[in-house]
C-alpha cells in the first residue's frame, strides 16, 4: 500500500468537518452584477538599512574572520517588493508578490515569493493553491513590514528551511466558525516542504500541518495559537508543533502595549540531510530544534504634523537548532524604536541593535557572539 496515502486520507478528513459547515447560510452580499471584474490593487515596499559592526572579527552579515579584512560597515537594500493582487470575482483572487532585491545575490531560488489563487466560499472556507506562507505560528500571518521588530525570528527562518514556514508551494484550506462564543480561526495545510521557486518536490513525501486560533478576549485582543504538523522527508517522518498567543492592551487614549510569545519545536532535517552521512545518527529524530521569543511593544500615539506613533520594543530570543546533538544556544536581544510616518506603517524610521550570544563560540562561521547596530528606513504603498 502506497505509505503517502494515508496522510492524504487524514489530510482530506480534516477538511469534512469545514466542507458541512460551508452549507450554513450567509448574509446576502452585493450581487456581481453591479461589480466590475477584475480589480486591481498595487503594492510595494522599499527597505534600506545602514549596518554597523561592533564585535571586533565579524562582519555586518554575523560571520567571523579570523583572519584578513572584514567589513564592518554598509548600506543595505533589504527588501524591494512589487506585488498585484487581482480579484476575479467576488470569491476569486490572484495574488502576486516578487522581491527585486534579491536580484543583488544569485537569484536562483528566490526573487518570486507570492504566486497563488484563492477561492472563498463564505467565511468557513476557503481553498489557496499555489506559493504562498502557510499559517504556522504568528509570524506567518504578518507582513514584515508591520511587524514590532527588524526582522522576522531565528526560528521562523529556520522553521522555513524545513518546509513549515516562509515561502512553500502547496495548497491549504482556511476559514473561521464560532465554538459557542469562542471564535476559532484555522488552517490545514499541505506543502512540497522544499521551499520557494522549486521546479519540483525533492521527494515523493509531503507535509501537513494544522492551525488553531482561539480568540479569548475581544476587548484585549488575547488570542491563542496552537500549531501541529507532520510528514515525510526522504521517507524519514518528520514533525513540528508550536504554541503562541498574542495581546494588545489600551493602556491610555495615547498608549498601548501589544505582547507576543512564541514557542517551536520540531525536526531539524535541513541540518540533518546536510550532514555527511558518516557524521550523522541513523535516525532524523535525533535533531531537533527548539525556540521562544517574547516581544514586547509599547506605542504612544503622537499625530503631530507627519509623526504618528513612537513604539518602543525589546524582542528576546532563546533557539537552539539542534539541542539533542551538539547543543549551541543562541540568546538574540533586539531592542528598537521606532518612528511611524502616515498610516499603517507608510513610513517608517527604525533605530536599535541586534546582540547575539551563543553557548560556544565557533570561529570563521555565523555561531559567534556579535554586537550589529541598524538604522532601517522603509515605504510601504
Amino acid at each position: 500500500m502506497n505509505k503517502i496515502l494515508p496522510g492524504r486520507i487524514v489530510f482530506i478528513f480534516l477538511l469534512m468537518p469545514f466542507f458541512i459547515n460551508a452549507q450554513t447560510p450567509v448574509a446576502p452580499v452585493v450581487p456581481e452584477s453591479t461589480v466590475k471584474y477584475p480589480q486591481f490593487q498595487f503594492k510595494g515596499l522599499f527597505q534600506a538599512r545602514y549596518l554597523q559592526a561592533l564585535e571586533e572579527g565579524v562582519d555586518v552579515m554575523g560571520v567571523h574572520h579570523s583572519t584578513g579584512d572584514v567589513v564592518q560597515s554598509s548600506f543595505d537594500i533589504k527588501r524591494m517588493r512589487v506585488g498585484l493582487n487581482t480579484k476575479l470575482s467576488e470569491a476569486t483572487e490572484v495574488v502576486i508578490l516578487v522581491n527585486l532585491a534579491d536580484f543583488k545575490s544569485d537569484p536562483k531560488g528566490k526573487v518570486l515569493e507570492n504566486a497563488y489563487a484563492k477561492y472563498t466560499f463564505n467565511k468557513y472556507f476557503a481553498v489557496t493553491g499555489g506559493q504562498f506562507r502557510p499559517a504556522f505560528g504568528i509570524e506567518e500571518l504578518v507582513p514584515v513590514d508591520i511587524i514590532k521588530s527588524f526582522d522576522f525570528s531565528n526560528q521562523y527562518y529556520e522553521f522555513g528551511k524545513n518546509g513549515w514556514t516562509s515561502f512553500q508551494i502547496g495548497a491549504s484550506a482556511t476559514g473561521a466558525f464560532d465554538l459557542g462564543k469562542i471564535p476559532i480561526n484555522y488552517a490545514v495545510s499541505m506543502l512540497n516542504g522544499n521551499g520557494k521557486d522549486q521546479e519540483m518536490d525533492k521527494d515523493n513525501g509531503k507535509q501537513y500541518s494544522t492551525r488553531l486560533v482561539f480568540g479569548l478576549s475581544k476587548e484585549h485582543k488575547i488570542n491563542l495559537g496552537l500549531n501541529g504538523g507532520v510528514g515525510k522527508v526522504f521517507k524519514q517522518d518528520v514533525f513540528a508543533l508550536g504554541v503562541d498567543i498574542t495581546s494588545d492592551f489600551k493602556l491610555t487614549d495615547k498608549f498601548t502595549f501589544d505582547l507576543q510569545i512564541e514557542y517551536k519545536q520540531g525536526t531539524n532535517h535541513n541540518l540533518y540531510f546536510a550532514l555527511p552521512v558518516d557524521a550523522r545518527t541513523a535516525s532524523v529524530a535525533d535533531y531537533q530544534m527548539r525556540g521562544i521569543y517574547f516581544l514586547p511593544n509599547l506605542r504612544y500615539l503622537v499625530d503631530y504634523k507627519k509623526l504618528t506613533s513612537l513604539e518602543l520594543s525589546c524582542r528576546y530570543e532563546r533557539f537552539d537548532p539542534s539541542y539533542k546533538i551538539d547543543s549551541n544556544v543562541r540568546q538574540t536581544y533586539t531592542p528598537m524604536i521606532s518612528l511611524e510616518f502616515g498610516k499603517a506603517y507608510t513610513g517608517r524610521i527604525e533605530m536599535g541593535m541586534e546582540i547575539d550570544r551563543f553557548d560556544k563560540n565557533i570561529p570563521d562561521t555565523s555561531m559567534y557572539n556579535d554586537n550589529l547596530f541598524i538604522i532601517q528606513f522603509q515605504c510601504r504603498l
